[in-house]
């Protein structure tokens, strides 16, 4: 995990946003959705049809998915830009469709590219990371279905938390790992990638298998939060129907019949019971005091409670 961000920092760093997703993740991904498709516009807003592997995917699935149209536009500062439509005739010929010049430089907040998402059905892309706080909730501003990649962390985004705990968005079936610079470097992501979606996929609905049981020696409570720590997903102990702080991770197997969100938070947990656990690690820079008390800050947790009714073991 630590080496995928910092892959992902090091761009930041160089002011390079741009991670062209590959074509074997999004045929990966964007299968499972093919029966959305049918007599649907797709709007690639962040894709250069010269370059994006998007474009190259539906333009070759036009006939395949029974597409209505594909557009696509994308961010230029340093000359014309434009938008590039295709409504089928040739599907292997990706230069196929109609270019039509753009009056500003193709961001996805400007208002010719806006009353394109209006136009549009659904939304396939990968938006600059930088700018995903504002992108997604611009989406959900016109009610709009989507596709897009993202980094997993921005589920604690305050923008972007109360959608997942809401359960207007979840993730989608896959990862996308390698991803392409416009310096034509490759960088693996794969670790904090994800795919942000809110189309149904049958995934959304399989149950998380528990086997551990709990005991308050391994499941410490946080001093600021009235929840017990679980560092594992495959740790959370199948009899305990309290607040469980779980790693953000945790979204991957997310069933909402089963969990609950509730909340997203970094709690601290007592420094001297952590120290108890043989494979502790002291952060010198999370230790903090709270109510008196030296502790710990973990990372950000996903808050969960078990839905009532959920048969995973006998009382």
């Amino acid at each position: 995990m630590n080496s995928k961000n910092t892959n992902l920092q090091n761009a930041k760093n160089a002011k390079n946003d741009e991670f062209y997703t590959q074509l074997t993740d999004i045929e990966k991904e964007i299968y499972h959705y093919r029966n959305h498709f049918k007599d649907k516009i797709i709007f690639c807003n962040c894709d250069d049809p010269k370059k994006s592997e998007f474009w190259k995917y539906f333009h070759m699935n036009f006939n395949f998915f029974g597409l209505k149209k594909l557009i696509s536009t994308h961010y230029d500062t340093t000359q014309p830009t434009y938008k590039m439509e295709y409504t089928g005739g040739n599907d292997t010929d990706f230069d196929a469709g109609t270019i039509t010049n753009l009056l500003g430089n193709g961001d996805f907040r400007s208002p010719e590219c806006i009353e394109l998402l209006k136009e549009c059905d659904i939304v396939v892309t990968n938006p600059p990371f930088s700018l995903f706080r504002e992108y997604l909730p611009t989406l959900m501003q016109y009610e709009k279905q989507f596709i897009v990649v993202g980094n997993v962390n921005a589920i604690a985004y305050k923008k972007i938390f109360p959608l997942i705990k809401d359960n207007k968005i979840w993730l989608g079936c896959s990862r996308p790992n390698d991803f392409m610079t416009p310096r034509g470097e490759t960088v693996k992501l794969g670790g904090i990638c994800r795919w942000f979606t809110n189309l149904y996929v049958t995934k959304r609905n399989q149950t998380l298998d528990l086997i551990e049981k709990y005991t308050p020696e391994k499941y410490p409570k946080y001093v600021n939060y009235d929840a017990i720590n679980v560092d594992k997903v495959s740790d959370i102990p199948v009899d305990y129907d309290g607040v469980m702080g779980v790693p953000i991770t945790f979204i991957d197997k997310f069933n909402p019949e089963q969990f609950e969100i509730i909340d997203c938070y970094a709690p601290c947990i007592q420094l001297s019971i952590l120290e108890k656990n043989a494979n502790f690690k002291p952060y010198g820079s999370r230790q903090i005091i709270r109510n008196g008390i030296i502790c710990q800050q973990t990372y950000n947790r996903l808050f969960i409670q078990r839905i009532k009714g959920d048969d995973d073991y006998e009382k």
